[in-house]
């Protein structure tokens, strides 16, 4: 299931978010804002789309360079100017770039495999795969194990979404020699997030540039978000580590 999406990651973002493609002759800026920042990285051109959400945001996909897609919604191209905008498409040129995509399938993988495990245990530890002696392992034990094991992969998995996040904002500021536009950028989509919603299911919303589903309560919300704060975001943007 997870080399199948992997496989047609494109097709099924594009698809659940109900975005349109997009000519050259509708959207000229937007093409020639990618067209630019493609050819600084040495990149194919993607395919553009725009998806009919309200809520200011964008995304990029596809396995590898040769088969991305990149699509921003309505709503950002009403709230950012082309500045705003280079800085966001830029950001997600280079989640292509770096090949975030497969390293977010391999990581999807291993929370699989993990959760498939603790499933086996907790089932085995039910119906007698273990005993409290020295022949077997302890049922509670395996129990423990099973419901903390796929919780720690879940948790790894977003922790390496954020920090994916915090390398697609620098090598995007590297690729325009700015992180000013990007940083205003993030600041707009979290602030219009927090108001206007989206209707995007908690899978698809690592994704996204900013976290779609910003104006939901959360318990623990710091642990189980796929997108670092927007203020610490911001703050490397504008430190400027970016640039060494």
């Amino acid at each position: 299931m997870v080399g199948g999406s992997y496989w047609a990651s494109d097709k099924i973002a594009i698809r659940m978010a109900r975005a349109v493609p997009v000519t050259e002759a509708e959207m000229p800026e937007y093409y020639r804002i990618v067209r630019d920042l493609t050819q600084k990285a040495g990149m194919p051109m993607p395919k553009l789309y725009v998806t009919p959400d309200m809520q200011p945001n964008a995304f990029a996909t596809g396995r590898n360079p040769e088969h991305a897609a990149v699509a921003v919604t309505q709503g950002i191209l009403q709230i950012c100017d082309w500045e705003e905008l280079r800085g966001v498409l830029a950001h997600e040129i280079s989640h292509v770039g770096n090949r975030d995509i497969l390293i977010g399938s391999v990581a999807a993988a291993v929370a699989t495999g993990i959760s498939f495990i603790g499933n086996m245990l907790m089932w085995g530890a039910m119906f007698g795969g273990g005993r409290d002696d020295d022949e077997g392992a302890n049922p509670i034990a395996l129990l423990a194990m099973a419901i903390l094991a796929p919780m720690a992969a879940a948790l790894l998995q977003m922790a390496l979404s954020r920090s994916r996040e915090f390398e697609a904002d620098r090598t995007g500021a590297r690729l325009i020699g700015d992180g000013e536009a990007l940083a205003r950028a993030l600041l707009k989509l979290e602030e219009a997030a927090k108001r206007i919603p989206m209707n995007v299911q908690p899978a698809q919303a690592q994704k996204y540039i900013v976290n779609p589903l910003t104006g939901r309560k959360m318990s623990f919300a710091n642990l189980f978000t796929t997108h670092p704060s927007t203020a610490e975001r911001v703050a490397r943007l504008r430190s400027g580590e970016w640039a060494h």
